[in-house]
């Protein structure tokens, strides 16, 4: 029997791949207005931010968000958590430490968007993938559109510091190199999923904090949304 011509054979192909374009065209803008509500919806709702406390900043990249925390406090000294002979250069004159989680490959093998892989995204959205802790160093960070200052009381403070604790590697500690030479990545303990993303780490860090942020926050405008610029 003779094969049916490509004019015959060309809407059996297309019409399932339309469909299945659309399903996931759909999936996706399904799951981007539930992040966008999920996000709008506020956890804390009756915090205000003081007027006397630690300042901390909220930074973000555009993808990925991070916690800002003053070197040392009377609640916590950081350069007694993370040691600083983990990065290439220990000796700067460091006043603050970035703290963030996400996800493990993604972290070690993308030290840029573009080495992001495709296969990557796909095992992330589909299983997920293992967590790592960030941590960089900085000397004196300028308030700025992309990191703004946010003030909270001391007992807000220790609450937030006894949340990044439960994100702490447990038992010995697997350090790894970072982007530069001011930063480090660990082993942490938590799996990462579409649910349970770096900036949903961001915000239910603040949230146990008692600070104002969103419910569902996968990505960093979701999370910066909540954290006035710098006047």
């Amino acid at each position: 029997m003779a094969p049916p011509p490509v004019r015959r054979l060309a809407p059996r192909i297309w019409r399932p791949a339309r469909w299945i374009a659309g399903a996931a065209g759909a999936v996706v803008a399904l799951f981007l207005l539930t992040a966008w509500i999920g996000s709008t919806i506020p956890r804390n709702s009756e915090w205000r931010e003081p007027d006397r406390g630690i300042e901390i900043m909220v930074e973000s990249n555009g993808v990925h968000t991070a916690l800002v925390l003053p070197m040392v406090t009377a609640e916590r000294d950081w350069g007694e958590v993370f040691a600083m002979a983990d990065i290439a250069e220990p000796d700067r004159p460091y006043t603050h430490v970035s703290v963030s989680w996400g996800e493990r490959q993604v972290f070690l093998e993308t030290p840029t968007w573009w080495d992001l892989k495709p296969s990557t995204v796909l095992r992330i959205a589909g299983v997920g993938g293992e967590g790592l802790l960030h941590v960089a160093w900085y000397v004196r960070p300028a308030p700025g559109e992309d990191i703004r200052p946010l003030r909270l009381t001391r007992a807000e403070y220790r609450r937030l510091v006894a949340a990044i604790d439960r994100a702490l590697p447990r038992g010995e500690w697997t350090a790894h190199p970072g982007y530069g030479d001011y930063d480090a990545f660990y082993e942490a303990p938590g799996s990462y999923t579409v649910r349970n993303t770096c900036n949903q780490w961001t915000s239910d860090t603040l949230a146990a904090a008692g600070v104002k942020t969103g419910w569902w926050t996968p990505f960093a405008g979701g999370v910066m949304k909540w954290v006035p610029e710098a006047k």
